[in-house]
């Protein structure tokens, strides 16, 4: 039997770190996509290979980045889902990252996403109704699995398929 693929967007902290180590832990082939742009992590276009490298040895994290420069310049002009704090676009940039994200998934041989957003975490970009129009206009609904609070949401398509074991996520 094939090992599932999920493509896990990385932010580098703890919640999309465990995240990853929990897809693991199901057996379920990581492939980790971090995002950059000129506001974040663009020192790493610079050295991909080294990061790549260290972050494999570290946490055993097979990591792939992923410049969405351009695009997120031309979403900070006018976001559809306005700012949150420090003139942040949370909404619409969770939307580009998991469109970048699924359009990827063939490349990879991918069956479904994760990150690891937890429900109610964040004010803005991590409310029940928010998540909802993350997922959706970002085409990824029911492809979209969040480990760390999954017991609190409906059961997304790799868990009725089996190819997650939803009693070992999160609430």
């Amino acid at each position: 039997m094939n090992r599932v693929t999920a493509i896990v967007l990385l932010s580098g902290g703890l919640d999309s770190l465990l995240s990853c180590r929990i897809m693991a832990s199901l057996d379920v082939r990581v492939v980790a996509l971090k995002f950059v742009t000129p506001f974040f992590d663009v020192d790493l276009l610079d050295r991909e290979d080294e990061y790549r490298a260290r972050m494999l040895e570290k946490y055993g994290i097979d990591v792939r980045l992923v410049d969405i420069g351009r695009e997120y310049i031309e979403l900070l002009k006018n976001p559809e889902h306005g700012y949150g704090k420090h003139f942040n676009p949370c909404i619409d940039c969770k939307i580009l990252m998991l469109t970048r994200a699924r359009q990827l998934m063939a490349e990879h041989g991918a069956s479904f996403l994760v990150t690891g957003e937890v429900l109610g975490q964040r004010p803005m970009s991590q409310r029940r109704d928010t998540l909802r129009v993350i997922e959706r206009e970002s085409g990824c609904e029911d492809l979209l699995l969040r480990p760390l609070c999954a017991g609190l949401l409906e059961p997304t398509l790799p868990e009725r398929e089996g190819l997650v074991d939803r009693q070992r996520l999160y609430s």
